[in-house]
């Protein structure tokens, strides 16, 4: 275990320098002007300013890119989508403001909010719309990019109708709503300047080039000094915008972000996990704490095509010799609650009625790991299997206590005779280790409920894509490998059902199904977190969705 004493003193002596640091990279002072393609431009000294410390997911915020750089880009308020959800996970209305559907279910038409601009001052209307989503699908299946829009929506066709500023989507199969999916990161919608196959928009390649419709501009973003400089989108169309320029600080490390809102160097900061620190912040009136339970589930994959997925006693040995509601309640100091089940206690799924008959057994996992032959017979205090040291691939990140899990099952593991890699990497990169099965154990963090019920969650474990053309051209998400013949049965059932008795039961079948047979290593359920300087800052509440942080809610007191 680290000692947490000598971490937070090298901390804080070292947070004034890093946060100082990226500031002065990120020109937050006002000395400089700050003008940018994306059609905004940064107020003098005079102008309103927020630095935000956060996590950085993805150095792109290209949605065609990686599902990162999606989220990333709604997250830091520069792209919308046509749909948001609101707090009850009801869906709302954004740049559509209404649609129709055919009686087949197949045939969606979108009607575009009358005089939305993006942040150049570009028209987003139907045409736009229609180019940006007719972008993303031909971008990620021509380049194979690591998003995957197909997975939750198969569209025939997106066209456009100018004259009646609306988008009709048709889908390759009924869906009984697709509002909900639209709200996910995927769809946000960018002008792409009507040219799918121009240079010009490949937005890879610089931040600055994503324009969308959201409160914000990006102007800069440097990953030497880890810091993207956002200003006021002056053509935006749902309010206000608070704030005349926002630098964003890439900050990793909790105690880092801690310590630097308390010596005001940051005014706003996500997801400090380090339970020493986010109890200091709440007791002191000069932080406001937003906290909600969210519907994050934070687990670990199993790779069905290694060691773990193909033998069974070995994976079940892994399960029990790990004290989840330790770990939840002590390693992460309740940053998590336990639970074996891949969705949240909290959702409506009967989450009482699952059974977990893999609990917290050290000498039960030992004995499973003896008789079926797996021991150690060099006396290195490692087992073997088939005559080779066991060594478990664990790849991990630094966000949302993942890290701190890795390493106390790594700890866990070792007890019962079980070696364990462990690589720390950031998120892109852990990514595209899990596509390309690098890995036994790979640690996540999922909203479980994104398009608003579980059904692309759930298809991490459908088997029933494997091997399709569909799904080795990128279109699925089952990077583990896992298949069994019941699951992907219900699975099939739930998708065509539109019974929401029917489908809640379904899917508390599938999750036994998960639990019986070891297929994912659930860490707990994750409770979301914002902080902020009280007396500078109002309106930063996080929300139970949390695509949605920097907005025109949150403005300077």
């Amino acid at each position: 275990m680290k000692n947490e004493i000598v971490k937070k003193i090298s901390i804080f002596g070292l947070v004034g320098v890093l946060v100082m640091g990226m500031l002065a990279g990120c020109g937050s002072s006002g000395d400089t002007d700050n003008s940018s393609a994306a059609g905004g431009s940064a107020e003098s000294t005079d102008g309103k300013h927020l630095n935000f410390g956060c996590y950085v997911y993805s150095t792109s915020y290209d949605p065609a890119e990686y599902q990162n750089a999606a989220w990333d880009g709604i997250r830091h308020g520069i792209t919308e989508g046509l749909f948001k959800f609101k707090d009850d996970l009801t869906v709302d209305y954004n740049l559509c403001d209404q649609y129709e559907v055919s009686d087949d279910h197949k045939t969606w038409t979108f009607h575009i909010r009358d005089g939305v601009q993006f942040s150049n001052g570009n028209a987003c209307d139907a045409q736009a719309v229609a180019d940006s989503l007719n972008r993303l699908y031909t971008v990620c299946a021509t380049e194979k990019k690591s998003s995957t829009p197909e997975t939750y929506l198969q569209a025939d066709s997106i066209t456009a109708d100018t004259s009646a500023n609306a988008v009709t989507i048709v889908t390759a199969e009924p869906y009984a709503d697709i509002t909900s999916i639209l709200c996910f990161p995927f769809y946000t919608i960018l002008d792409v300047g009507g040219d799918l196959t121009d240079a010009e928009h490949d937005y890879t390649a610089d931040a600055t080039s994503v324009i969308g419709t959201g409160p914000y501009a990006v102007a800069s973003m440097d990953e030497t000094t880890k810091c993207s400089e956002l200003v006021k989108n002056e053509h935006y169309w749902n309010g206000e915008v608070p704030y005349d320029s926002i630098s964003i600080l890439f900050i990793e490390d909790d105690s880092t972000k801690a310590s630097a809102l308390k010596t005001g160097d940051i005014d706003l900061t996500e997801n400090i996990t380090t339970a020493s620190d986010l109890e200091e912040l709440s007791k002191d009136e000069a932080f406001y704490v937003s906290k909600t339970p969210g519907m994050r589930s934070g687990f670990a994959y199993v790779n069905f095509n290694g060691i773990l997925g193909k033998n069974e006693a070995l994976r079940q040995a892994v399960f029990k010799a790990i004290d989840g509601q330790t770990l939840c309640d002590v390693t992460v100091g309740g940053m998590y609650t336990y639970g074996p089940a891949v969705l949240p206690s909290t959702l409506s799924y009967d989450y009482e009625s699952l059974v977990n008959p893999f609990t917290y057994d050290v000498e039960g996992a030992a004995k499973l790991l003896d008789d079926a032959g797996i021991t150690d017979t060099d006396g290195d205090g490692f087992r073997e299997l088939d005559g080779q040291k066991i060594t478990l691939q664990y790849i991990t990140y630094t966000n949302r206590c993942l890290s701190d899990f890795a390493e106390a099952i790594q700890i866990s593991l070792a007890g019962i005779g079980i070696d364990v890699n462990v690589t720390n990497t950031d998120s892109d990169t852990e990514w595209n280790m899990m596509q390309a099965g690098e890995y036994d154990l790979c640690d996540s963090n999922w909203t479980t409920v994104g398009t608003g019920e579980p059904s692309a969650f759930l298809k991490n474990w459908y088997g029933g894509d494997n091997g399709s053309e569909f799904y080795v051209n990128g279109g699925g998400t089952n990077y583990c490998w896992y298949e069994n013949d019941e699951f992907d049965a219900l699975y099939d059932q739930y998708m065509s059902s539109t019974d929401l008795e029917e489908r809640a039961n379904l899917v508390i079948q599938m999750e036994q199904i998960l639990i019986n047979d070891c297929a994912v290593l659930v860490h707990g359920y994750y409770n979301s977190t914002f902080l902020s300087n009280a007396a500078k800052v109002t309106g930063a509440d996080i929300h139970t969705v949390d695509y949605y942080w920097l907005s025109n809610e949150i403005a300077p007191k």
